[in-house]
């Protein structure tokens, strides 16, 4: 527990989670051999290697890299369009039609930071045009980003699948059902905020049949890129990384024709380098730190006494994802994932829940543990999204933003409450597909 407690306090002194896990790792290491450095040094000899030589990792870059595209080239403007055409005229349509394209830009990109910050960008303008309030506008928009890890392709899944060897095309399959509970989720909490409060989102003007149809034309090669990505992983025509690099080269050709320049490319080419970049830090830090939680022999001991306890797996999964609630408030998603998977992934395992196989379990698990780690970008202290889209909104105190996406969070909750006690909402896809 010492390592934990050396952890926390580096993180709260700000130093980057890759290196305070490499170091806490490494000096774990030292401790336990007796100050020996030969274990350390051989770790270090191959440590790097085994990891990055991965090839399941290669889709990492090219997943960020198609994201870099959508945001850069436009699309994300394309997506807010169609949505709103459709469901602008109503109350609090618009801020719905930030939820929508989210989901839809979700869907290309993988990463909920890009996600809020472009719509951001792109529906914030719209949103003070029709008056909508400071606290709705933000925090739908805050919220619609998280979508950006939930519907798939999601990196964190995909880190998921690399250190679980889980099948990363049966994840991203089991996590589009909860993505579109996410979805209606969020936009009944619209309609709710705007029932009893009708001036926070004045309904917009109604689009033409013709115009909607005009908008779904142009976002159309979105949806073709979704459907081919995850259907030929599923399907088996490509794996991920030749699924990921046919996405990535989908989305530069719309990039270019949505207007991205060469400017734009450099941008994206350097924003994915640098994301890879951090990204593998941080997989090589985990790495180090479970190699010395690995000579402690806390996971397996953690495990054997949670499942020979007695306790209902219910309520063990419960403390599980409280605890991911908590880490949320000081850590970012990718590094909640690589700390914790190797400790609790063990111990869901172990336990028994209605019968599930250890596949079906995996999969629930890396869902589940999903959603709660996206709860992490959106709540008080860290929560990342507030603070990109009120950085946006600079008329909205931050006190607005944290008010407006107090809703959203709550139906977080219930869909991890669905979740927990249905797991047949992230099974059913996969098993309904031949899972």
């Amino acid at each position: 527990m010492s390592m934990f407690g050396i952890l926390l306090f580096l993180l709260l002194l700000r130093i980057p989670i890759g290196i305070v896990m490499f170091l806490v790792g490494a000096g774990g290491v030292l401790v336990m051999t007796g100050g020996e450095p030969v274990v350390l040094l051989s770790s270090l000899k191959n440590l790097a290697y085994a990891r990055l030589s991965n090839y399941d990792l290669a889709v990492i870059p090219l997943f960020l890299l198609m994201g870099q595209f959508a945001t850069h080239g436009g699309l994300s403007r394309a997506l807010f369009h169609c949505v709103g055409s459709f469901v602008g005229h109503w109350r609090g349509g618009l801020a719905m039609a930030s939820i929508g394209a989210s989901a839809g830009f979700g869907a290309i990109c993988g990463s909920s930071l890009a996600t809020a910050a472009t719509m951001g960008q792109v529906a914030l303008p719209e949103l003070r045009r029709y008056r909508y309030s400071g606290s709705l506008s933000t925090g739908a928009l805050a919220a619609g980003g998280t979508l950006g890890i939930l519907i798939p392709p999601s990196v964190p899944l995909i880190v998921y699948a690399v250190l679980t060897q889980e099948s990363i095309g049966k994840l991203f399959v089991a996590a589009v059902i909860p993505g579109i509970i996410a979805v209606i989720g969020y936009m009944i909490v619209v309609r709710i905020y705007v029932a009893l409060d009708p001036n926070a989102g004045p309904a917009g003007p109604q689009a033409s049949w013709g115009e909607r149809l005009r908008a779904l034309i142009q976002v159309t090669p979105v949806i073709l890129v979704f459907a081919v990505v995850i259907i030929g992983i599923y399907a088996g025509w490509a794996n991920p990384t030749e699924a990921a690099s046919i996405g990535a080269g989908a989305c530069g050709i719309m990039a270019f024709f949505f207007g991205m320049s060469l400017k734009d490319l450099k941008t994206s080419i350097l924003g994915t380098a640098s994301t890879t970049a951090m990204i593998f830090l941080v997989l090589l830090g985990a790495d180090m730190l479970n190699t010395g939680l690995a000579l402690t022999q806390m996971p397996v001991q953690l495990a054997n006494s949670v499942t020979g306890s007695g306790m209902p797996p219910v309520l063990v999964m419960a403390a599980i994802l409280l605890i991911y609630l908590l880490l949320g408030c000081v850590m970012d998603a990718i590094a909640m994932i690589l700390l914790t998977i190797p400790i609790f992934y063990p111990i869901v395992l172990g336990l028994d829940f209605w019968g599930m196989s250890n596949m079906d379990k995996s999969l629930w698990f890396g869902i589940l543990s999903l959603m709660v780690v996206e709860i992490g970008l959106v709540h008080p202290p860290v929560g990342m999204n507030l603070y990109i889209i009120n950085k946006l909104a600079r008329d909205v105190p931050l006190s607005q933003t944290f008010k407006g996406v107090f809703p959203f969070l709550m139906s977080d909750l219930v869909r991890i409450l669905l979740l927990l006690f249905f797991p047949i909402l992230s099974l059913y896809a996969v098993h309904a597909f031949g899972g």
